[in-house]
Parts: C-alpha cells; structure tokens; sequence
C-alpha cells in the first residue's frame, strides 16, 4: 500500500532513504499539504493532523475546504473507442456517463 485515505482525502506515500522518512501530500487539492514521519504509526498520526488542520483553517479563513475531486472528467478519446462505448452502454441500458462511471469504478477497484 502505498496511499492513506482519511475524511475523504487521500495521499501517496514515499520513502526517503536518505533521511529516513515517509513522506506525502494531500492528492487532488490545489493547497500544498504535506506531512512526514519517521514510522508507519508517525506517518498516520501525522497525514490524520495534516487533514484535520487543513480543514480547520479552512474554517479558520471562511472558505470551504477544497475538495479532493469534483466528480467532473473531460478527456478524449478516439472517435472509434467513443462509437464503441456508446454502444456498449446503449446495450446496457445505461447512459454513457453511468456506464463510463461503472467501468471505471470497477478499473480503479
């Protein structure tokens, strides 16, 4: 596992060899939040307070804590994938925005 989830927001983790450190950032938030620990233990203690202080000086300011994602994807595809998956969802009765969700979810596991 190389990612930690809490209260909706995610990070990648790393390790520094170098200094002997786990390290992340929030993932899919335009505020730069970061963290670190010397252990699993420290590294979790410390992703959990990131959050938590990310999001009460949100409050803190008056502005809404950004979240991770809006849900919203735009992307292009070759014209022939795009015929083919409206197909796909045609048959299965679904719209293209629910099928394509469907795959993806099942993709993203």
């Amino acid at each position: 596992m190389n990612s930690l989830s809490y209260k909706g927001y995610s990070a990648r983790i790393e390790f520094d060899a170098e200094d002997e450190l786990f390290f992340g950032r929030l993932a899919g938030v335009s505020d730069v939040v970061g963290f670190h620990g010397d252990s699993v233990g420290n590294l979790k203690q410390a992703f959990h307070e990131a959050v938590d202080d990310y999001i009460e000086t949100c409050r803190k300011l008056g502005k809404p804590p950004q979240k991770p994602y809006s849900g919203k994807m735009m992307f292009r595809v070759d014209p022939d994938v795009h015929a083919r998956a409206a197909k796909a969802a045609d048959l299965a009765g679904k719209s293209l925005n629910q099928w394509a969700e469907d795959v993806l979810s099942k993709a993203a596991g």
